[in-house]
């Protein structure tokens, strides 16, 4: 089993399960301690090589997932993996698609959503979810 992120750590949110996630934005430089063993990035373009398990969602900025269906599934993928290993959710600036995704993880944990995005505001980041399309998503994602 691997050791989970510490709760208080840099981006890293806890799900009402007690899973816990790390958020952050790529173009900020990779916070301290382990590394991810898994990680969902958000981008419009293909990320950059790094030495841990990765998955890659086409997701602009400021927009929702090119393709919705392959998001779902790597959101889903992303959620389990996070009951025993430390999974990590980024894109350019960590705020709008990480907010979006981590509100999605929220859903997928048990929180309605309608509350999702609040429930990540408050604890991730208060700027999360930066666009009315990305909460309408989430509160229809299931």
């Amino acid at each position: 089993m691997t050791t989970p992120w510490t709760s208080g750590a840099e981006g890293v949110m806890r799900l009402p399960s007690g899973r816990l996630v790390r958020g952050r934005g790529l173009r900020r430089p990779l916070p301290a301690g382990p590394s991810p063993t898994f990680a969902l990035y958000l981008l419009g373009h293909q990320p950059p090589a790094v030495a841990w398990e990765t998955r890659w969602v086409r997701w602009p900025d400021f927009r929702l997932p090119s393709d919705r269906s392959a998001a779902a599934e790597a959101l889903r993928e992303a959620w389990a993996r996070a009951a025993d290993e430390r999974v990590e959710i980024a894109c350019g600036g960590g705020y709008g698609r990480t907010g979006t995704a981590l509100a999605c993880l929220a859903v997928l944990d048990g929180v309605p959503g309608r509350e999702a995005v609040a429930y990540v505001r408050e604890h991730y980041a208060s700027r999360a979810v930066e666009t009315p399309w990305q909460r309408r998503f989430v509160s229809r994602f299931a």
